[in-house]
């Protein structure tokens, strides 16, 4: 295996192809949309991203994490805003562990920054992918500016063109008992900006991830490097309080008045935002296999799109990567089927159980983390972690901070629900929840 064609000049597409011309194949990537170096982009794409333990344990690997950590924002905890303006802050570790903020843009241009100057790496952009043959790796590029197809051929091609991938699409077109699902949930979302303050300072605190609880949606910043905060508004599309029914300007600010009082003075053009800022919809994907014979692979969002409750699924992405490149190191290219075999076998549940626990944070944080008996069962939890490490692990710990496999954290998350159930249900929990009979009860069970 020589040549290596990536549909996708992404994040992920990015990290494969540096990590693959560092080990000596010769790779092609190609990207839909401009160079983003040169040209600005609106692609709805805006939410900031999290770079958790599992996403720095492949950028280790890669050599260029300490590259990445020149532009990140770490975020020790959740800072809850009440609708009276309280505030209350919760850390994500005992052990003073944190995730990290970073702009998708910004990272997607590290990343090209980092992998374009070697020698066996060519990006060609605005090329959209228009056809497959998956028996012999080879993939049809129109140019979107001159309308000229090119033929590409290789040892390998990786659809690493996101949500909407066209490797997967011709998948399902071409490639028999190939399942594929995709979904739309029933919540949309808007980026608000928060700039700094005038003087350059910061108008929230920028080591947390501040969130707007309100039930049945949210609003949620995370820091930028200048200060400011990149808003996001998690919103149904339809019903009382929605797109639907907040459409302009004015009824935003009304609805802002109503719900997120505290914010408005932070994002001084909220009404222009608000009616100028793209409305984005929200999807996940399954589909199984991930890859066809020896010859074609799918990895990152076209595998396993997530919604982003969890800011895991560029994580999930960066994995893909490590682990790919794991068995590629461990089987060698000699023997590719048996690579990409192992590879499908490996991570396809891990990718449905990380659309089951970001739909399960999402709850989580839009209508839990202000409920006191969810305070007080996270209060239990993290006395029981700090005291019996080797017996528990909140589930946020294992997702965010260790390499545990997706699919071993959500069954050891359902584990622990079935647990907590009958401690939380007890009469007078608020009172004898840090006494020793309420940690042997949980104990006895583990």
């Amino acid at each position: 295996m020589k040549n290596i064609t990536i549909a996708g000049g992404g994040l992920v597409g990015s990290l494969l192809a540096y990590v693959l011309a560092k080990k000596g194949y010769n790779v092609n990537v190609y990207e839909q949309r401009p160079d983003m170096r040169k040209k600005s982009i609106d692609g709805g794409k805006s939410i900031n991203l999290v770079i958790s333990h599992r996403g720095w344990t492949a950028l280790e690997k890669a050599g260029i994490a300490d590259e990445i950590r020149e532009i990140i924002v770490p975020a020790y905890g959740r800072m809850i805003h009440d609708v009276d303006g309280t505030q209350n802050y919760f850390p994500y570790s005992i052990h003073g562990k944190s995730i990290s903020s970073v702009s998708r843009g910004g990272l997607n241009m590290k990343m090209m920054d980092l992998a374009e100057p070697l020698p066996n790496v060519h990006y060609h952009f605005n090329q959209r992918c228009t056809d497959v043959d998956f028996e012999s790796a080879t993939a049809w590029f129109q140019d979107y500016n001159s309308g000229e197809i090119t033929e590409v051929k290789a040892d390998l091609l990786v659809g690493a063109d996101g949500a909407y991938s066209a490797v997967r699409r011709k998948m399902t077109q071409k490639k028999e008992r190939f399942n594929y699902t995709q979904e739309y949930i029933d919540h949309g979302y808007k980026e608000v900006h928060f700039p700094p303050a005038a003087d350059g300072s910061p108008q929230l605190d920028l080591k947390a991830l501040h969130i707007w609880p309100r039930g049945t949606f949210m609003l949620m910043g995370l820091a930028n490097l200048d200060n400011g905060f990149t808003g996001t508004l998690f919103f149904p599309y339809d019903g009382e309080e929605s797109f639907s029914t907040i459409k302009n300007g004015d009824q935003a600010m009304e609805f802002f008045q109503r719900q997120f009082p505290d914010a408005i003075p932070l994002i001084p053009n909220l009404k222009e935002q608000y009616e100028e800022n793209k409305t984005s919809a929200l999807m996940v994907v399954h589909c199984k296999p991930w890859t066809h014979k020896s010859k074609v692979m799918l990895l990152g969002d076209a595998a396993h799109a997530t919604v982003p409750f969890y800011g895991e699924g560029m994580n999930a992405g960066f994995e893909d990567v490590r682990v790919f490149t794991d068995i590629l190191e461990e089987l060698g290219d000699e023997n590719m089927q048996a690579v990409l075999d192992k590879y499908t076998a490996e991570r396809v549940d891990n990718g449905k159980a990380l659309v089951d626990l970001s739909m399960r944070n999402f709850i989580e944080m839009r209508d839990l983390v202000a409920d006191p008996m969810f305070i007080l069962r996270k209060k239990i939890e993290g006395k029981i972690y700090k005291k019996h490490p080797e017996k528990w692990m909140p589930l946020y710990s294992q997702v965010k901070f260790t390499n545990i496999p997706y699919i071993d954290a959500w069954n050891e998350g359902q584990r622990q629900d079935i647990i907590m159930a009958p401690v939380m249900a007890l009469p007078n929990i608020a009172q004898i929840w840090d006494s020793p009979e309420v940690e042997e009860m949980i104990l006895a069970q583990l």
